[in-house]
């Protein structure tokens, strides 16, 4: 017998050459996808309808850096429910667009792409390319941005909005729009308050400052490097993922590599980190002086793995909601907070997205 038995976990050692693409292609093509272009600019996306007696369509938006295949595993629950243990009468019609700039919503042909052109763009997909009178939105990170301008400018065209992050409309902007405390010193905050904003600005704060401030630098060495890319992709994912679990055993390199991939081959790594600083250089301009800001029925499904905003009790995350971004809200009816899953939602808890999807829209529908 050793002496020297090996560790309860043990991770193969990476693989220079054994990523198989074509293997990848297997899943991404599960799913009926289109391109098309809506007012110059390419969206593509998945589109799989529902299974029931009325399924509503549903618009699922991604943030960065993500993609439409991080919401792969909730899309095959909402649409046929029945076959997942589920009620026939929760049944949505799904759509999953690449946010343009990302993936395959490339070329752009808009310089000024952020999330208010996006709001517009994924607007007219649901009701001018696809037919729908009325959808529902399901959204998190840069996505529930998107999310949050549509519940503002087309609210009676939404049964409602769910969303992963409360996403307050002057994100990204202003003279310190990478300061994601909005300037609050922290100095003289109880030590618990201190440690979870200081702790929450080490992650992110750079990723935001340089987007912000530098991404046209960071795109050319991005572009250039598939390695950096890479290392700039999975820094992210490994600091942003559920932050109490086991990120190598509950991320597949294989999955990392077809995102990056999918950037890669489109040369979107640029464009898609353009969206932060567009955000600022062409800000919202609300259509109307009603407050709060969103005005369609909002829903939230929150996960305490998330290092952002980092809260430790479901308590305290939903008094980080009420005196934050919740008050940009006017209709809310329901705020959940799960203990699994970290800024990746829909990849990571499926399940909460799912079960949290149902029970908002149930109610609008």
């Amino acid at each position: 017998m050793s002496s020297n038995p090996e560790p309860a976990h043990v991770h193969p050692a990476p693989q220079a050459d054994g990523f198989d693409w074509r293997a990848a292609e297997t899943p991404l093509n599960g799913f009926a996808r289109h391109r098309v272009d809506v007012g110059g600019t390419p969206v593509h996306f998945i589109h799989e309808r529902g299974k029931g007696p009325a399924p509503i369509p549903l618009l699922l938006g991604h943030g960065w850096p993500w993609g439409p295949q991080h919401w792969h595993k909730v899309i095959g629950p909402l649409t046929d429910p029945a076959a997942f243990g589920g009620y026939p009468a929760d049944a949505f019609d799904v759509v999953v667009p690449s946010l343009p700039g990302f993936g395959f919503s490339t070329p752009l042909t808009n310089p000024r792409e952020n999330y208010v052109t996006m709001a517009d763009r994924f607007h007219s997909l649901m009701t001018e390319v696809l037919g729908y009178g009325r959808y529902g939105i399901g959204a998190a990170d840069y996505g529930a941005l998107v999310g949050a301008r549509m519940g503002h400018k087309y609210a009676d065209s939404l049964y409602g909005v769910h969303l992963g992050n409360e996403m307050p409309p002057a994100m990204f902007q202003g003279d310190r729009a990478w300061d994601l405390t909005g300037g609050q010193q922290t100095e003289d905050l109880p030590p618990a308050e201190r440690a979870r904003l200081v702790r929450r600005n080490n992650i992110y704060v750079s990723h935001v400052a340089a987007h912000l401030l530098d991404g046209q630098t960071l795109t050319h060495g991005l572009n250039d490097s598939p390695a950096g890319m890479l290392a700039w992709i999975l820094k992210r994912y490994r600091t942003w993922s559920d932050r109490n679990a086991d990120f190598d055993a509950g991320r597949p390199a294989d999955d990392i590599l077809t995102f990056a991939t999918l950037f890669r081959v489109n040369e979107a790594i640029g464009s898609s980190i353009r969206a932060y600083k567009n955000a600022g250089l062409y800000p919202a301009v609300p259509v109307d002086d009603k407050t709060p800001y969103v005005r369609a029925p909002a829903g939230f499904t929150f996960l305490l793995g998330d290092p952002s905003p980092g809260a430790r009790t479901p308590e305290e995350r939903i008094e980080i909601f009420e005196n934050g971004g919740g008050r940009f809200y006017a209709d809310v009816r329901d705020v959940n907070v799960h203990e699994k899953g970290g800024h990746f939602g829909p990849y990571e808890n499926p399940e909460a997205w799912i079960h949290d999807l149902r029970a908002s829209f149930r109610k609008l529908r």
